[in-house]
């Protein structure tokens, strides 16, 4: 099984040459390098809340013009038509991401559609999680650990919820494969987001500007994971989608992560931190905020009083508890 990482902390090389350009022309050093930052994240803040571009236009926009911004060459930006040895820091961030993401997400939607709740994947996940901690390495524990990577353990409850769902009860082999393509067509925009998100977090490391926000942050004293959830929640309550946090602020605290040295427990309380700071405070700028006042039929203020109270609370235990088990792991 992967071990638990955030998913932009691999999306560009480890060594990072200094970059010139730009506006670093203009303001240079550590100080240039947090403009960067700050007028990436305002940029794209401003496309999404007010100009309502789709954010994964807006995330890859921005990340091109932090880039350039922050001294990134083309090539390094883009790669180049000739065969060489150049790597684009666009296609790494993307490909980088998407890579595990979008097969996952791929098969836990199918999944979904077929079988609205299993337990056999997470059973199976688990077990691979447990065994890898209780286990000595040995032909059990790899054969446990086989069946439960996610790509697998998805990949057999979907054919198992095919079987007893789908062929068991009559149904044709084109009316699963209508539902199984069905069942996808949503999840391209949240691929396309994730995606784009991916790149935005491999420029932001590529061209120095996350190394520039790692080491300001580690002279403000705060704990990474208290950071982490404050960064999402303010992404969060700005403008509106979970989303856009998420990636965003898993590409700003990334290096503050590979800098430390962290057990993967605690980087996966990081995790549940930004993603409880993802889900704090719905209210309309959020479409999950529409889609319940909408299908209730309750008012928007009423909306307010219980969606987005919930939505708080919610995020605010999850953070607590993540704070919580950071203590002691």
């Amino acid at each position: 099984m992967s071990h638990p990482s955030l998913p932009l902390a691999a999306s560009a090389p480890a060594e990072t040459p200094p970059h010139t350009g730009g506006l670093l022309l203009l303001i240079d050093g550590t100080a240039g390098l947090l403009t960067v930052a700050a007028v990436g994240i305002a940029l794209l803040l401003f496309l999404i809340i007010k100009v309502r571009l789709q954010p994964f236009v807006a995330l890859l926009g921005v990340s091109i013009a932090v880039g350039l911004l922050a001294g990134l060459s083309v090539t390094e930006l883009f790669g180049t038509v000739q065969e060489s040895d150049a790597v684009s820091t666009v296609e790494s961030g993307m490909g980088g991401i998407l890579g595990h993401v979008a097969i996952i997400i791929g098969l836990g939607t199918m999944l979904g559609t077929v079988l609205g709740i299993i337990g056999t994947p997470l059973l199976l996940i688990l077990a691979a999680t447990f065994s890898s901690i209780a286990l000595d390495p040995s032909t059990l524990r790899s054969v446990v650990e086989f069946f439960g990577h996610p790509f697998v353990a998805l990949t057999l409850a979907l054919f198992l919820a095919y079987c007893l769902l789908g062929i068991r009860r009559g149904w044709s082999r084109k009316s699963l494969e209508t539902v199984s393509t069905s069942s996808l067509k949503p999840v391209g925009n949240i691929l396309l987001v994730v995606g784009a998100g991916g790149v935005f977090g491999a420029v932001l490391k590529g061209s120095g500007v996350a190394q520039a926000l790692s080491d300001t942050f580690n002279d403000v004293g705060l704990p990474v994971i208290v950071l982490s959830y404050l960064i999402s929640v303010v992404l969060r309550v700005a403008q509106g989608s979970a989303t856009v946090a998420i990636v965003t602020t898993a590409g700003i605290v990334a290096p503050l992560l590979s800098e430390g040295d962290h057990s993967q427990a605690f980087v996966a309380l990081v995790i549940m931190a930004i993603s409880a700071g993802s889900i704090f405070a719905s209210h309309v700028n959020d479409g999950g905020f529409w889609m319940v006042a909408k299908y209730f039929g309750i008012s928007e203020r009423d909306t307010l009083k219980t969606w987005t109270v919930l939505e708080s609370v919610l995020s605010v235990a999850g953070f607590a508890v993540a704070a919580a088990l950071s203590l002691v792991v």
